[in-house]
């Protein structure tokens, strides 16, 4: 963004402070009617033919700029993936207690991802760890869907659940 001297086109469209319509004029006469005023010519259109220059107070503007930036940020929500181990061997009780933790990350809009550790002798039958996993999906289908099915890399079976948008 351009102010004051570092505009170099050689003409411009000039906007007032108060919005109203100048004129295309050089840049030296701008410059004179804004420093007149005691304000900056700040290029805001710089794309445009001829550039759109408009006469204000820069810091003001700068100020005006952050703010609005910091409160777009505000609004937004960055989606985590949160993790939910699980064993092949696990009790209901305990899946209760990862579902519920599950629940509350999907219900906060982030991803959960379910991973299924396997160790020792439990290698030799992914299916157990399998159906434990896609119990798990199934428990909170009304919540998310999965993104994939589970896959199994090495000693972990892995699936990532997306919250599902409720659209009434």
């Amino acid at each position: 963004m351009r102010i004051n001297r570092k505009i170099r086109a050689p003409k411009i469209r000039v906007i007032g402070a108060n919005g109203e319509q100048i004129g295309v004029l050089s840049v030296p006469e701008a410059l004179k009617i804004s420093e007149e005023e005691g304000l900056d010519l700040i290029e805001i259109a710089p794309n445009a033919s001829p550039p759109v220059c408009k006469i204000m107070d820069y810091g003001k503007f700068r100020y005006d700029q952050t703010k609005r930036e910091k409160e777009s940020k505000k609004s937004q929500h960055q989606i985590k993936v949160k993790e939910v181990k699980v064993k092949p061997n696990i009790e209901q009780h305990d899946v209760d207690t990862k579902l519920r933790h599950a629940r509350d990350f999907l219900s906060k809009g982030n991803k959960v991802k379910i991973t299924c550790m396997f160790r020792g002798r439990e290698r030799a039958h992914p299916e157990i760890g399998e159906r434990v996993v896609r119990k798990m999906c199934e428990e909170l289908n009304d919540i998310a869907s999965p993104e994939s099915t589970p896959k199994l890399m090495g000693r972990f079976l892995t699936v990532v659940l997306a919250p599902v948008s409720k659209k009434k």
